[in-house]
């Protein structure tokens, strides 16, 4: 694996680099941010996943979220993937902003023509850990993972079925189940097919009924006046199926924010210190 170097910036006494790989899950070249705090310098540091929301490439909260000071501070790596394959031409792709390009859905496609490379699940829990690990200092035994929008259903859908992996996960504004809402039924059906059943494997809520989550609480963001959240986020879906498993769920819901970076830039320092807690 040959890893190209795309920019690495000094910040907050760290490096914040962008990177490029071609990816075997992908078939495509895939770009990932890695900030690594001065700690990293002399020792390894944990590491923190993020997952970012639809239409957003790996730039987004990279430069509007505002993390890296306080990563710096905490000593934690931040890695940040991209949210779909670029460049593999499928017909249709780039016709909707909520399906295809930018739009991956952390699933491993089954349907033609996506599960050509559209297998965002296998690339952001294998492929991308692996790279990191050999490429960076980081200590892969303490791994926690967050996201926003379509990121917060991919960090928590993720950490839920791999438990032993994810020592913590938080999410602002996650789609809390994509089954029941019109985002997640059109990606779900085009990427897996019809048959609800495969749909649970990435769905929060009822990964939650099917196989609990025994790690530190989940941790919710979720903005009051959201554009989107009766429509398509629900976190009163995820909440009762805490509810009904015993999972400890803090939902935390911020009078007057809406679903855009303001609102996670002004709340990532408290999900950074909570994942700094558990890594």
């Amino acid at each position: 694996m040959t890893l190209k170097t795309i920019a690495e910036n000094k910040c907050f006494g760290g490096v914040q680099g962008v990177y490029a790989h071609d990816s075997a899950e992908t078939h495509s070249s895939m770009r990932f941010g890695v900030f690594l705090p001065p700690q990293a310098s002399k020792t390894r540091v944990p590491v923190l996943y993020w997952l970012s929301g639809l239409t957003c490439t790996e730039e987004n909260f990279i430069i509007k979220a505002g993390a890296q000071r306080v990563a710096a501070e905490l000593g934690l790596a931040l890695v940040v993937s991209d949210t779909s394959p670029r460049g593999l031409g499928i017909a249709g792709e780039s016709a909707s902003y909520d399906f295809g390009l930018g739009a991956g859905f952390y699933v491993d496609a089954t349907e033609a023509p996506w599960s050509r490379g559209y297998r965002m699940y296998s690339y952001v829990v294998g492929e991308l850990p692996k790279i990191v690990a050999e490429s960076f200092p980081i200590e892969s035994g303490r791994t926690g993972i967050f996201g926003h929008s379509m990121g917060g259903h991919g960090a928590l859908t993720i950490a839920l079925k791999n438990a032993g992996v994810y020592r913590s996960v938080s999410a602002l504004a996650p789609i809390c189940s994509p089954m029941r809402c019109p985002w997640g039924e059109k990606a779900l059906s085009g990427y897996l097919g019809s048959d609800r059943g495969k749909w649970r494997e990435y769905d929060a809520t009822a990964l939650l009924e099917d196989r609990g989550w025994s790690g530190p609480p989940l941790v919710i963001d979720q903005g009051t006046q959201d554009q989107f959240l009766e429509r398509e986020l629900k976190p009163e879906l995820l909440r009762e199926a805490c509810r009904r498993q015993g999972v400890a769920l803090e939902l935390r819901m911020r009078e007057g924010y809406d679903h855009s970076y303001f609102f996670i830039a002004s709340f990532i320092e408290d999900h950074l210190r909570y994942h700094a807690r558990h890594l």
